[in-house]
């Protein structure tokens, strides 16, 4: 299985799939999870275009999709019970870049979609506690229109694909409990 999680930066989607390859490892099911984000920023770097993860926001579109379809290509060659961490959707200075365009969805053939989400409150505070990124503060307005954005996409994504589209919330300290849903998802 190919499965993709996203969910927009400060809900927890990489902290609850870690937790999730963990409990699927416990039962004897191997999985090998891949940031999206990861693969992408080697492939701009040996290019020399970019310097860290939060640059790569900020390319145009174009430069975007082109190494979004390099990425895809390196990903679908990793064979069976592959788990995509990536973003549904990119907030850019020009509006919202699909974070899975149709080129990237041919070539990857998710069965599943998995969209990690919390509270806006609760987003906005973890992203003031992250001292490790240089992330654009939003109003807790914006960061609610962007997982509506990323539930648009993912529908429109799975009418694509075929692939079924599940919605995992993650509220403060139940971290667990959101990663056993994945599990049962991913089984």
């Amino acid at each position: 299985m190919l499965a993709v999680v996203t969910g927009i930066p400060g809900t927890g989607k990489t902290t609850v799939a870690t937790r999730a390859m963990d409990m699927l490892r416990d039962e004897g099911i191997a999985y090998e999870m891949v940031t999206y984000g990861d693969v992408m920023i080697d492939i701009a770097k040996s290019r020399k275009i970019v310097e860290d993860r939060d640059d790569m926001r900020k390319l145009d579109p174009d430069t975007q999709r082109e190494i979004q379809e390099l990425a895809a290509e390196r990903i679908s060659e990793m064979g069976d019970n592959v788990l995509v961490d990536t973003h549904c959707s990119i907030s850019t200075p020009k509006g919202y870049l699909p974070g899975l365009p149709e080129l990237v969805l041919r070539k990857l053939k998710p069965d599943c979609i998995i969209l990690i989400e919390a509270k806006p409150e609760e987003i906005a505070e973890r992203r003031a506690g992250d001292k490790g990124r240089n992330r654009d503060r939003e109003m807790e307005e914006m960061i609610e229109l962007h997982q509506m954005v990323n539930r648009s996409f993912a529908a429109a994504y799975s009418v694509f694909t075929g692939a079924t589209v599940k919605v995992i919330n993650n509220p403060r300290g139940q971290i667990d409990e959101a990663a056993k849903e994945m599990v049962e998802v991913l089984k």
